[in-house]
Protein backbone atom coordinates (compact mmCIF):
# COMPACT_ATOMS: atom_id res chain seq x y z
CA UNK A 1 0.00 0.00 0.00
CA UNK A 2 1.38 3.30 -1.12
CA UNK A 3 0.21 5.96 2.08
CA UNK A 4 -2.24 4.78 5.08
CA UNK A 5 -4.25 8.15 4.00
CA UNK A 6 -7.96 8.12 2.89
CA UNK A 7 -7.64 11.24 1.51
CA UNK A 8 -5.03 11.86 -0.74
CA UNK A 9 -4.11 12.75 -4.50
CA UNK A 10 -2.38 11.35 -7.13
CA UNK A 11 -1.02 13.00 -10.41
CA UNK A 12 -1.62 11.63 -14.26
CA UNK A 13 0.57 12.90 -16.82
CA UNK A 14 0.63 10.85 -20.43
CA UNK A 15 2.64 10.89 -23.82
CA UNK A 16 5.54 12.50 -22.54
CA UNK A 17 7.59 11.55 -25.51
CA UNK A 18 10.82 11.65 -24.15
CA UNK A 19 13.96 11.72 -26.68
CA UNK A 20 17.27 11.62 -23.88
CA UNK A 21 19.03 15.24 -24.71
CA UNK A 22 22.45 12.20 -25.33
CA UNK A 23 20.29 10.93 -28.68
CA UNK A 24 20.70 13.90 -30.21
CA UNK A 25 23.02 16.72 -31.30
CA UNK A 26 20.36 19.21 -32.24
CA UNK A 27 21.55 19.17 -36.33
CA UNK A 28 19.71 19.03 -39.26
CA UNK A 29 18.39 15.73 -38.73
CA UNK A 30 17.06 16.50 -35.22
CA UNK A 31 15.68 19.72 -36.55
CA UNK A 32 13.44 17.46 -39.68
CA UNK A 33 12.23 15.04 -36.76
CA UNK A 34 10.84 18.24 -34.60
CA UNK A 35 9.34 19.64 -37.52
CA UNK A 36 7.14 16.66 -38.43
CA UNK A 37 6.74 15.42 -34.77
CA UNK A 38 2.67 16.29 -34.33
CA UNK A 39 3.67 19.29 -32.37
CA UNK A 40 5.56 17.24 -29.75
CA UNK A 41 8.63 19.30 -28.37
CA UNK A 42 11.70 16.89 -28.53
CA UNK A 43 13.96 19.43 -27.48
CA UNK A 44 13.47 20.11 -24.08
CA UNK A 45 11.41 17.52 -22.15
CA UNK A 46 14.41 16.69 -19.97
CA UNK A 47 14.22 19.92 -18.32
CA UNK A 48 10.68 19.98 -18.25
CA UNK A 49 9.98 16.66 -16.78
CA UNK A 50 12.98 17.72 -14.26
CA UNK A 51 10.69 20.81 -13.28
CA UNK A 52 7.88 18.55 -12.84
CA UNK A 53 9.29 16.19 -10.74
CA UNK A 54 10.75 19.40 -8.31
CA UNK A 55 7.02 20.62 -8.15
CA UNK A 56 5.87 17.07 -7.17
CA UNK A 57 9.09 16.86 -4.74
CA UNK A 58 7.67 20.40 -3.40
CA UNK A 59 3.51 19.30 -3.53
CA UNK A 60 4.01 15.53 -2.20
CA UNK A 61 1.31 13.61 -4.45
CA UNK A 62 1.07 10.17 -3.04
CA UNK A 63 1.87 8.95 -7.22
CA UNK A 64 2.34 10.01 -10.17
CA UNK A 65 1.15 7.84 -13.08
CA UNK A 66 2.61 7.65 -16.62
CA UNK A 67 -0.07 6.44 -18.81
CA UNK A 68 2.02 5.59 -21.92
CA UNK A 69 4.33 6.40 -24.37
CA UNK A 70 7.11 7.30 -21.81
CA UNK A 71 9.60 7.74 -25.09
CA UNK A 72 9.65 9.38 -28.04
CA UNK A 73 10.37 5.86 -29.96
CA UNK A 74 11.39 3.21 -27.91
CA UNK A 75 14.92 4.10 -27.11
CA UNK A 76 16.57 2.17 -24.21
CA UNK A 77 18.76 5.49 -23.16
CA UNK A 78 15.03 7.33 -23.17
CA UNK A 79 13.71 4.71 -21.02
CA UNK A 80 16.33 5.03 -18.62
CA UNK A 81 16.52 8.72 -18.75
CA UNK A 82 13.30 9.29 -17.92
CA UNK A 83 13.65 6.66 -14.68
CA UNK A 84 16.48 8.76 -13.40
CA UNK A 85 14.78 11.80 -13.20
CA UNK A 86 11.69 10.84 -11.25
CA UNK A 87 14.41 9.14 -9.51
CA UNK A 88 14.24 12.33 -7.37
CA UNK A 89 11.38 11.46 -5.46
CA UNK A 90 11.68 10.66 -2.17
CA UNK A 91 8.11 10.63 -0.93
CA UNK A 92 5.89 10.41 -4.02
CA UNK A 93 6.25 6.53 -5.96
CA UNK A 94 6.62 6.86 -9.94
CA UNK A 95 3.81 4.02 -11.71
CA UNK A 96 4.49 4.08 -15.39
CA UNK A 97 2.84 1.89 -17.99
CA UNK A 98 4.04 1.50 -21.81
CA UNK A 99 2.75 3.00 -24.89
CA UNK A 100 2.62 1.33 -28.20
CA UNK A 101 5.96 3.59 -28.34
CA UNK A 102 8.02 1.94 -26.00
CA UNK A 103 8.69 -1.59 -26.68
CA UNK A 104 10.31 -2.86 -29.42
CA UNK A 105 9.61 0.55 -31.37
CA UNK A 106 11.42 -0.24 -34.57
CA UNK A 107 11.49 3.97 -34.77
CA UNK A 108 14.14 4.06 -32.21
CA UNK A 109 16.58 6.32 -33.47
CA UNK A 110 20.01 8.67 -32.66
CA UNK A 111 20.39 11.75 -34.26
CA UNK A 112 23.82 13.17 -35.36
CA UNK A 113 24.49 15.70 -38.03
CA UNK A 114 22.57 15.01 -41.22
CA UNK A 115 21.85 11.27 -39.94
CA UNK A 116 19.27 8.90 -38.16
CA UNK A 117 21.06 6.20 -36.48
CA UNK A 118 19.06 2.95 -35.25
CA UNK A 119 19.69 2.98 -31.10
CA UNK A 120 18.97 0.05 -29.04
CA UNK A 121 15.21 -0.51 -28.49
CA UNK A 122 13.51 -1.65 -25.01
CA UNK A 123 12.02 -5.14 -24.52
CA UNK A 124 9.59 -6.39 -22.01
CA UNK A 125 12.23 -7.66 -19.62
CA UNK A 126 14.35 -4.67 -19.86
CA UNK A 127 11.23 -2.38 -19.05
CA UNK A 128 10.60 -4.30 -15.58
CA UNK A 129 14.27 -3.78 -14.56
CA UNK A 130 14.43 0.14 -15.76
CA UNK A 131 11.02 0.49 -13.65
CA UNK A 132 11.95 -2.05 -10.70
CA UNK A 133 10.64 0.99 -8.34
CA UNK A 134 6.97 0.79 -9.78
CA UNK A 135 6.89 -2.72 -10.09
CA UNK A 136 8.15 -3.40 -6.17
CA UNK A 137 4.68 -1.12 -5.41
CA UNK A 138 2.66 -3.91 -6.88
CA UNK A 139 0.29 -6.27 -5.13
CA UNK A 140 0.32 -8.16 -8.18
CA UNK A 141 2.31 -8.56 -11.68
CA UNK A 142 0.60 -10.45 -15.33
CA UNK A 143 3.20 -12.93 -15.81
CA UNK A 144 2.03 -12.11 -19.32
CA UNK A 145 2.72 -8.84 -20.26
CA UNK A 146 3.24 -5.86 -18.32
CA UNK A 147 0.53 -5.19 -16.28
CA UNK A 148 0.49 -4.67 -12.42
CA UNK A 149 -1.63 -3.39 -9.98
CA UNK A 150 -1.17 -1.16 -6.79
CA UNK A 151 -2.86 -0.62 -3.73
CA UNK A 152 -3.06 2.84 -3.42
CA UNK A 153 -4.82 3.50 0.27
CA UNK A 154 -7.13 1.22 2.18
CA UNK A 155 -9.99 1.78 0.06
CA UNK A 156 -8.54 2.22 -4.20
CA UNK A 157 -6.63 -0.05 -5.83
CA UNK A 158 -5.00 0.93 -9.57
CA UNK A 159 -4.85 -1.84 -12.02
CA UNK A 160 -1.96 -0.31 -14.85
CA UNK A 161 -2.74 -2.44 -18.22
CA UNK A 162 -0.72 -3.10 -20.89
CA UNK A 163 -2.96 -2.57 -23.96
CA UNK A 164 -0.05 -2.90 -26.56
CA UNK A 165 0.70 -5.06 -29.40
CA UNK A 166 4.04 -5.41 -29.34
CA UNK A 167 6.43 -8.73 -30.38
CA UNK A 168 8.97 -10.86 -28.58
CA UNK A 169 12.30 -9.44 -30.06
CA UNK A 170 13.96 -6.03 -31.45
CA UNK A 171 11.35 -4.84 -34.38
CA UNK A 172 12.87 -2.80 -37.89
CA UNK A 173 9.21 -1.72 -38.71
CA UNK A 174 6.64 1.18 -37.54
CA UNK A 175 5.09 0.53 -34.06
CA UNK A 176 1.88 -0.51 -33.87
CA UNK A 177 -0.71 1.69 -33.47
CA UNK A 178 -3.49 0.06 -32.06
CA UNK A 179 -4.06 -1.80 -29.06
CA UNK A 180 -5.55 -4.74 -26.76
CA UNK A 181 -5.47 -6.83 -24.27
CA UNK A 182 -5.03 -10.32 -24.23
CA UNK A 183 -6.71 -13.36 -22.84
CA UNK A 184 -4.06 -13.78 -20.27
CA UNK A 185 -4.32 -10.18 -19.41
CA UNK A 186 -8.13 -10.39 -19.11
CA UNK A 187 -8.14 -13.65 -16.54
CA UNK A 188 -5.56 -11.72 -14.56
CA UNK A 189 -7.97 -8.51 -14.80
CA UNK A 190 -10.67 -10.38 -13.80
CA UNK A 191 -8.82 -12.34 -10.62
CA UNK A 192 -7.60 -8.60 -9.78
CA UNK A 193 -10.95 -7.24 -9.85
CA UNK A 194 -12.56 -10.25 -7.77
CA UNK A 195 -10.02 -9.85 -5.44
CA UNK A 196 -10.42 -5.99 -4.83
CA UNK A 197 -14.36 -6.66 -4.40
CA UNK A 198 -13.42 -9.34 -1.40
CA UNK A 199 -11.40 -6.91 0.24
CA UNK A 200 -13.28 -3.79 -0.72
CA UNK A 201 -11.42 -2.06 -2.79
CA UNK A 202 -12.50 0.19 -5.66
CA UNK A 203 -10.85 -0.43 -8.92
CA UNK A 204 -9.74 2.22 -11.29
CA UNK A 205 -8.40 1.73 -14.59
CA UNK A 206 -5.21 2.65 -16.18
CA UNK A 207 -3.98 2.06 -19.92
CA UNK A 208 -2.56 3.53 -23.05
CA UNK A 209 -5.50 3.28 -25.73
CA UNK A 210 -8.96 4.05 -24.90
CA UNK A 211 -12.07 2.32 -23.74
CA UNK A 212 -14.56 4.40 -25.30
CA UNK A 213 -14.80 6.65 -29.01
CA UNK A 214 -13.65 10.18 -28.13
CA UNK A 215 -13.93 11.39 -31.84
CA UNK A 216 -16.50 10.03 -33.98
CA UNK A 217 -13.94 10.74 -36.59
CA UNK A 218 -10.50 9.83 -35.59
CA UNK A 219 -10.61 6.70 -33.70
CA UNK A 220 -9.39 4.08 -35.72
CA UNK A 221 -5.98 2.65 -33.20
CA UNK A 222 -7.19 4.64 -30.82
CA UNK A 223 -9.88 2.69 -29.16
CA UNK A 224 -8.79 -1.18 -27.85
CA UNK A 225 -9.73 -3.50 -30.62
CA UNK A 226 -11.45 -5.61 -27.67
CA UNK A 227 -12.89 -2.47 -25.97
CA UNK A 228 -16.29 -4.24 -25.61
CA UNK A 229 -15.00 -7.13 -23.63
CA UNK A 230 -13.14 -4.76 -21.67
CA UNK A 231 -16.30 -2.76 -21.15
CA UNK A 232 -18.28 -5.47 -20.33
CA UNK A 233 -15.67 -6.24 -17.08
CA UNK A 234 -15.98 -2.28 -16.39
CA UNK A 235 -20.12 -3.23 -16.01
CA UNK A 236 -19.88 -6.14 -14.04
CA UNK A 237 -17.42 -5.01 -11.52
CA UNK A 238 -18.87 -1.50 -11.53
CA UNK A 239 -15.76 0.24 -11.98
CA UNK A 240 -16.24 3.51 -12.17
CA UNK A 241 -13.30 5.75 -13.93
CA UNK A 242 -10.43 4.85 -15.88
CA UNK A 243 -7.62 6.55 -17.16
CA UNK A 244 -6.09 6.92 -21.15
CA UNK A 245 -3.57 8.48 -23.18
CA UNK A 246 -2.49 7.91 -26.61
CA UNK A 247 -4.87 10.34 -28.59
CA UNK A 248 -3.00 13.54 -27.21
CA UNK A 249 -6.38 15.56 -26.78
CA UNK A 250 -8.04 16.22 -23.45
CA UNK A 251 -11.22 14.52 -23.25
CA UNK A 252 -13.89 12.66 -21.12
CA UNK A 253 -16.57 10.57 -22.22
CA UNK A 254 -18.39 8.07 -19.89
CA UNK A 255 -20.94 6.53 -18.72
CA UNK A 256 -21.48 5.15 -21.83
CA UNK A 257 -25.07 3.10 -22.50
CA UNK A 258 -24.90 0.59 -19.60
CA UNK A 259 -21.23 1.07 -18.66
CA UNK A 260 -20.67 3.40 -15.60
CA UNK A 261 -16.77 3.85 -16.25
CA UNK A 262 -15.95 7.86 -16.80
CA UNK A 263 -12.74 7.73 -18.93
CA UNK A 264 -10.39 10.46 -18.83
CA UNK A 265 -7.58 11.23 -21.08
CA UNK A 266 -5.19 13.71 -20.47
CA UNK A 267 -3.55 15.44 -22.81
CA UNK A 268 -0.03 15.26 -23.82
CA UNK A 269 2.33 16.88 -21.83
CA UNK A 270 4.99 17.08 -24.32
CA UNK A 271 2.58 19.38 -26.16
CA UNK A 272 0.12 22.08 -26.09
CA UNK A 273 0.57 23.63 -22.17
CA UNK A 274 2.00 20.65 -20.23
CA UNK A 275 -1.18 19.10 -18.64
CA UNK A 276 -1.47 17.10 -16.14
CA UNK A 277 -4.04 15.59 -14.14
CA UNK A 278 -4.96 15.77 -10.14
CA UNK A 279 -6.58 13.25 -8.74
CA UNK A 280 -8.14 13.52 -5.20
CA UNK A 281 -9.75 10.31 -3.48
CA UNK A 282 -12.23 10.47 -0.29
CA UNK A 283 -14.24 7.32 1.05
CA UNK A 284 -16.43 9.36 -0.65
CA UNK A 285 -15.90 10.53 -4.50
CA UNK A 286 -13.06 10.26 -6.45
CA UNK A 287 -12.11 14.05 -8.20
CA UNK A 288 -10.53 14.52 -11.74
CA UNK A 289 -8.89 17.98 -12.47
CA UNK A 290 -7.01 19.23 -15.47
CA UNK A 291 -4.03 21.13 -14.50
CA UNK A 292 -1.58 23.33 -16.54
CA UNK A 293 2.10 23.26 -15.14
CA UNK A 294 3.78 26.08 -15.06
CA UNK A 295 7.30 25.40 -14.64
CA UNK A 296 8.90 28.97 -14.91
CA UNK A 297 9.14 28.72 -11.05
CA UNK A 298 11.21 25.12 -11.01
CA UNK A 299 13.69 26.35 -13.57
CA UNK A 300 17.76 26.71 -12.25
CA UNK A 301 18.86 30.03 -12.81
CA UNK A 302 20.90 29.26 -15.66
CA UNK A 303 17.74 27.79 -17.43
CA UNK A 304 15.24 31.28 -16.68
CA UNK A 305 17.86 32.93 -18.55
CA UNK A 306 16.44 30.78 -21.57
CA UNK A 307 13.51 32.67 -23.27
CA UNK A 308 12.22 29.68 -25.04
CA UNK A 309 11.98 27.89 -21.59
CA UNK A 310 10.57 31.04 -19.79
CA UNK A 311 8.13 31.56 -22.19
CA UNK A 312 7.40 27.60 -23.02
CA UNK A 313 3.48 27.54 -23.30
CA UNK A 314 4.07 30.10 -26.12
CA UNK A 315 6.85 27.69 -28.05
CA UNK A 316 4.39 25.13 -27.74
CA UNK A 317 1.41 26.64 -29.12
CA UNK A 318 3.66 27.92 -31.89
CA UNK A 319 4.63 24.50 -32.65
CA UNK A 320 1.39 22.69 -32.54
CA UNK A 321 -0.27 26.12 -34.86
CA UNK A 322 2.54 25.11 -37.70
CA UNK A 323 1.94 21.26 -37.03
CA UNK A 324 -2.05 22.17 -37.46
CA UNK A 325 -1.56 24.52 -40.70
CA UNK A 326 0.20 21.57 -42.31
CA UNK A 327 3.63 24.03 -42.34
CA UNK A 328 6.91 22.85 -40.56
CA UNK A 329 8.90 25.65 -41.98
CA UNK A 330 8.91 29.24 -40.40
CA UNK A 331 5.73 30.96 -42.82
CA UNK A 332 3.07 32.20 -40.67
CA UNK A 333 -0.21 30.66 -41.73
CA UNK A 334 -2.22 33.89 -40.40
CA UNK A 335 0.54 36.07 -42.07
CA UNK A 336 -1.06 39.59 -42.12
CA UNK A 337 -0.02 39.85 -46.43
CA UNK A 338 -2.69 37.14 -47.09
CA UNK A 339 -6.74 38.21 -47.68
CA UNK A 340 -8.05 39.22 -44.29
CA UNK A 341 -10.88 36.22 -45.47
CA UNK A 342 -8.41 33.40 -45.24
CA UNK A 343 -6.25 34.77 -42.09
CA UNK A 344 -10.05 34.39 -40.88
CA UNK A 345 -10.51 31.13 -41.95
CA UNK A 346 -6.91 29.96 -41.01
CA UNK A 347 -7.34 31.52 -37.71
CA UNK A 348 -10.86 29.58 -37.02
CA UNK A 349 -9.13 26.32 -38.13
CA UNK A 350 -6.08 26.38 -36.06
CA UNK A 351 -8.45 27.76 -32.97
CA UNK A 352 -10.61 24.99 -33.55
CA UNK A 353 -8.09 22.57 -33.29
CA UNK A 354 -6.05 24.03 -30.83
CA UNK A 355 -9.50 23.88 -28.15
CA UNK A 356 -10.27 20.80 -28.98
CA UNK A 357 -6.53 19.37 -28.10
CA UNK A 358 -6.80 21.21 -24.86
CA UNK A 359 -10.07 20.49 -23.97
CA UNK A 360 -10.99 24.26 -24.04
CA UNK A 361 -13.79 23.32 -26.62
CA UNK A 362 -17.07 23.21 -24.13
CA UNK A 363 -19.36 25.74 -25.19
CA UNK A 364 -22.63 26.30 -25.25
CA UNK A 365 -25.43 25.59 -28.83
CA UNK A 366 -25.52 28.84 -29.08
CA UNK A 367 -21.87 29.96 -29.44
CA UNK A 368 -21.30 26.70 -31.83
CA UNK A 369 -24.03 28.18 -34.22
CA UNK A 370 -22.62 31.00 -34.24
CA UNK A 371 -19.07 29.94 -35.21
CA UNK A 372 -20.97 27.44 -37.84
CA UNK A 373 -23.11 30.39 -39.50
CA UNK A 374 -19.79 32.65 -39.66
CA UNK A 375 -18.83 33.07 -43.09
CA UNK A 376 -15.81 31.93 -41.94
CA UNK A 377 -16.74 28.33 -41.18
CA UNK A 378 -18.88 28.15 -44.29
CA UNK A 379 -15.58 28.92 -46.25
CA UNK A 380 -13.42 26.77 -44.29
CA UNK A 381 -16.10 23.60 -45.05
CA UNK A 382 -16.28 24.43 -49.04
CA UNK A 383 -12.65 24.50 -49.10
CA UNK A 384 -12.03 21.42 -46.90
CA UNK A 385 -15.29 19.40 -47.50
CA UNK A 386 -13.59 16.40 -46.37
CA UNK A 387 -12.68 17.41 -43.60
CA UNK A 388 -16.51 18.05 -43.00
CA UNK A 389 -17.00 15.72 -40.75
CA UNK A 390 -14.27 16.05 -38.29
CA UNK A 391 -14.41 19.81 -38.16
CA UNK A 392 -17.96 18.93 -36.88
CA UNK A 393 -16.99 17.23 -33.74
CA UNK A 394 -14.21 19.80 -32.47
CA UNK A 395 -16.54 21.35 -29.86
CA UNK A 396 -18.75 19.86 -27.30
CA UNK A 397 -21.75 21.27 -26.22
CA UNK A 398 -23.26 18.81 -23.75
CA UNK A 399 -23.79 19.11 -19.92
CA UNK A 400 -20.07 17.99 -19.37
CA UNK A 401 -16.56 19.41 -19.01
CA UNK A 402 -13.68 18.00 -20.81
CA UNK A 403 -11.69 19.34 -17.45
CA UNK A 404 -12.87 17.71 -14.90
CA UNK A 405 -14.89 14.72 -13.52
CA UNK A 406 -16.10 13.39 -10.01
CA UNK A 407 -17.46 9.80 -9.60
CA UNK A 408 -19.04 9.47 -6.28
CA UNK A 409 -19.31 6.01 -4.20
Amino acid sequence: MITDKLNTEFWVITDTHLIADSLHDNGPAFARMQNTSQGKDLAYQEVALSAFCKMAQEKKPAAVIVTGDVTFNGELISAQKFQEIFSSLTETKLLVLPGNHDIYDGWARSFKGEKQILTPQVGPQVWRQIYKSSYDCSLSQDPHSLAYSVQLNPQYLLIMLDTNIYGTQENYTSPITAGQISDDQFVWLENQLINARKHHLRPLLFMHHTLYVHNPAVNRGFVLNNAPMLRQICREFDIKMAFSGHIHAQNIVGPVDKTPTIEVVTSSFCSYDQAYGVVQVNPNKVTYQRKTFEMEPYLTKSQQQNYTLTHFHQYLKDIQLRNLSGNSGNLDPLAENQPPLIQQVNKLFLSMNYNYFTGHNHISQEELDQIYDSVAYQTLEAQHPKFRNYMRTLYDSTDHSNLEATVEY
